[in-house]
């Protein structure tokens, strides 16, 4: 079974999703090690809930690429094969990504390239887009740049309100972030410049 490390901050929602769709068998792998650099994150609760591993890798005092040797220590000690960020609020070192090539993947409440950075879904309310949503891409050195795995649009309602439509976007995050995991497991894709490219869409 393939291992998957998630990296969190926060509430862990997007977490929760994962291990929930792993639990059913249809992530194509199981959630092998959470790490946060937060102590008391909710997102370890949710872990622990699970009988996952949560642990914490506290970032204060270091600099950025000995806290991200720190964590790549533990995803290796749980043999992850991939590593998705859950509202893990940090960029990621050079050395963090180059040991892991293709194999970090986070979420962001965007249709990427539009809106990236904080409250991206407050940036799409306020700008008063029509189409809102979710999107999955692989984690490159730029902030929400890497290249797009997979997107789901939300309809702006007339009457939404920025937290109205953040919370339709997460339920969306909810959807997706499993089916682009399961995707990425099962190798069946290929990058054609910075296009992600899916031999195989999964069902």
């Amino acid at each position: 079974m393939k291992a998957i490390g998630v990296l969190v901050s926060g509430r862990g929602s997007n977490l929760q999703a994962l291990i929930e769709e792993a639990r059913a068998g249809r992530l194509g792998g199981e959630v092998g090690v959470v790490v946060s650099n937060v102590e008391g994150a909710p997102a370890l609760d949710k872990a622990r809930a699970a009988g996952v591993p949560a642990v914490v890798r506290d970032h204060r005092g270091k600099t950025r690429e000995e806290h991200d040797r720190a964590v790549l220590h533990v995803l290796q000690d749980h043999g992850a094969q991939l590593v998705c960020l859950a509202g893990y609020m940090r960029l990621l070192s050079p050395a963090f990504l180059g040991a892991l090539p293709h194999r970090v993947v986070n979420i962001h409440p965007s249709l990427l390239p539009a809106f990236p950075g904080l409250e991206a879904q407050r940036q799409a309310w306020e700008y008063g887009v029509k189409v809102a949503g979710a999107t999955v891409h692989l984690v490159e050195e730029a902030l929400d740049a890497g290249p797009i795995v997979m997107q789901e649009a939300v309809s702006v309602r007339p009457d939404d309100t920025a937290d109205s439509l953040a919370a339709r976007i997460l339920e969306a995050e909810h959807r997706l972030y499993p089916r682009a995991v399961r995707l990425l497991l099962g190798g069946r894709w290929h990058l054609e410049g910075r296009r992600f490219i899916a031999d195989q869409e999964p069902a």
